[in-house]
């Protein structure tokens, strides 16, 4: 039964590694099956771009939540037959590797963290170096032979790229047999990840040595951590001990001994935001006993674990494409998104940004999109992942049908740009309402009381007695805030109603007096230019903002 546990072991983990907001699509099978496929596909794209040219296409946090993803549709549709999955199949070399090189299972949050360590003792925890892994063979304290991972069976002769490396001891102080095991890296000055990223670095050094040549300048950027000595002493603190002695001192100066979940959590905070040489995506927490090196093999083992940093990226899937009109009409595309999680915030909806943009990176829903935080606040889309297999065309509104002069009603088409007109009027910029914003126009636009820019002007407390969320307290907050903005000064009304900007004209009124203004006295204006002057004289002459000047006059504002 022994031999059971592990393998159980990380299937629970595996199993918690699905997100947890993840739901099983509601998707006939066929569909399911051309979404999987295609998935699986673009896996392997990626997995053939990076073993055989050195290339990543994505960065490897959107890798991992692919793959995640991909466990997650398969075990949602359990009916659909499993094609073998062998990512390191285009790593795979032809020389044998004399100890297989291990995987590392990833450990998705805080509980599986503590589930792995409970009960476990000689914890230490690493850095996760960001780079390729490799064997290194010496043979009496002389360089032999440097071997890729491949597939952890099977690697690639490195050594004549080693040699160039000078990272790369050629000589031992002793005149021992060694093999050991660890990672190239791009050397990095005071590198934060938290800041920086990886920096496409994994990806760089992989190009380097898939080459024919390494160049010396490419070869002095490299660098070497050497995390295992897998038929070395038994305690991993005499393995550090003696690997600096024999002139691998890296492990030694990033290895810490842990007695528990927090000590793993300030040391995995700590290089996170600490100043480094090299990239890393985690930390990685090793037990200092394990197996006798004969027994590895070329999986996940039990005895090492990796507890990545927080997702700079979030693989995000498309539920809608909406379009949002601005009170200038600019048409803003929007996302709606399956919620993710980045830095403790959960991400529901993100802005394509323009038009062009959308049309260029062809977004439709099913699709798998990039999202990060700009800011650290701001949800901000990177890139499209992965297109669904099954396209789903989708009308965007006519940009020529929308600008600053159209849609002063709640028209069909233009329930956006007047609720954005609204917003505005109401905002600081514009008559500063207070406790008033868009979702007090929208449930007064719902409710039928305002169907114009100005028709609140003539709210009382009986219309809003009748809307629900209006109570007596609220009602009266309200009716005050917008009786106190009749009070506000005539240039401040223009721009709750959508002026142009004026540069530093006098708008001091009255109406009269900057209706009469032609376009060349607007551009006589300093800041003004011919195209600003030509909407401002189109403002002042609409048919529909001249109809809402006669409602303010009639009203009492002043300068109207």
């Amino acid at each position: 039964m022994l031999p059971m546990l592990p393998r159980l072991f990380l299937l629970l983990l595996a199993l918690a590694a699905l997100p947890a907001q993840a739901q099983c699509p509601d998707w006939p099978t066929s569909q399911a099956n051309l979404e999987i496929t295609a998935l699986q596909q673009q896996l392997k794209n990626w997995d053939t771009r990076y073993h055989r040219h050195g290339q990543s296409p994505v960065a490897d946090e959107l890798y991992d939540q692919s793959r995640q993803r991909l466990a997650n549709l398969r075990h949602c549709f359990p009916q659909i037959p499993v094609t073998a999955d062998r990512p390191l199949l285009d790593a795979r070399g032809s020389i044998p590797h004399p100890i297989a090189h291990t995987g590392v299972e990833k450990l998705p949050d805080d509980n599986a963290v503590q589930l792995w360590l409970k009960g476990r003792e000689g914890v230490w925890a690493q850095p996760k170096i960001d780079g390729v892994a490799v064997t290194l063979i010496y043979r009496q304290g002389r360089f032999h032979q440097a071997l890729s991972r491949g597939d952890g069976l099977l690697g690639h002769d490195w050594s004549a790229s080693a040699r160039q490396i000078p990272a790369i001891p050629k000589q031992l102080p002793q005149p021992v047999d060694l093999l050991l095991q660890g990672e190239l890296y791009q050397r990095l000055e005071q590198h934060i990840q938290s800041r920086a990223g990886s920096l496409n670095a994994r990806s760089r050094v992989a190009g380097w040595l898939a080459r024919k040549h390494l160049s010396r300048a490419e070869a002095q950027q490299i660098g070497l951590f050497v995390w295992d000595w897998p038929q070395g002493p038994a305690i991993l603190s005499e393995r550090l001990e003696q690997l600096a002695q024999l002139g691998f001192p890296e492990g030694g100066e990033y290895s810490r001994p842990i007695t528990g979940f927090s000590e793993a959590r300030q040391w995995r905070e700590h290089w996170y935001r600490s100043p480094l040489p090299f990239a890393s995506d985690g930390i990685i927490l090793r037990q200092s006993q394990r197996p006798a090196a004969e027994r590895w093999q070329a999986k996940a083992p039990h005895w090492i674990a990796a507890w990545k940093y927080p997702y700079a990226q979030a693989l995000a899937h498309v539920r809608q494409v909406r379009f949002r009109i601005g009170r200038t009409g600019r048409i803003t595309p929007l996302l709606d998104i399956e919620p993710v999680t980045l830095d403790d915030r959960q991400i529901r909806r993100v802005s394509v940004g323009s038009l062009q943009r959308w049309r260029a990176l062809d977004i439709a829903p099913g699709d798998q999109v990039a999202i990060s935080l700009a800011g650290l606040t701001i949800p901000r889309l990177e890139s499209v992942i992965l297109r669904s297999p099954q396209r789903q065309a989708i009308q965007a509104p006519a940009q020529e049908d929308f600008h600053g002069l159209s849609c002063w009603q709640p028209s069909p088409g233009c329930e956006s740009q007047f609720l954005a007109r609204l917003t505005w009027l109401s905002s600081k910029q514009g008559l500063d309402l207070q406790n008033i914003g868009e979702r007090t126009w929208s449930r007064l636009i719902e409710t039928g009381r305002i169907k114009g820019l100005l028709d609140w002007l003539t709210l009382d407390q009986a219309e809003l007695a009748n809307i629900a969320g209006f109570g007596k307290r609220s009602s009266s907050r309200l009716l005050e805030s917008l009786h106190r903005a009749r009070q506000q000064p005539f240039p401040r009304w223009l721009k709750s109603l959508g002026l142009p900007p004026s540069g530093s004209a006098d708008l001091s009124g009255p109406w009269q007096t900057l209706a009469l203004k032609s376009s060349q006295d607007w551009q006589d204006e300093a800041g003004i230019g011919a195209e600003r002057a030509a909407q401002l004289t189109a403002f002042f002459r609409d048919p529909q903002v001249l109809a809402l000047r006669a409602t303010l006059s009639e009203a009492g504002i002043e300068g109207f």
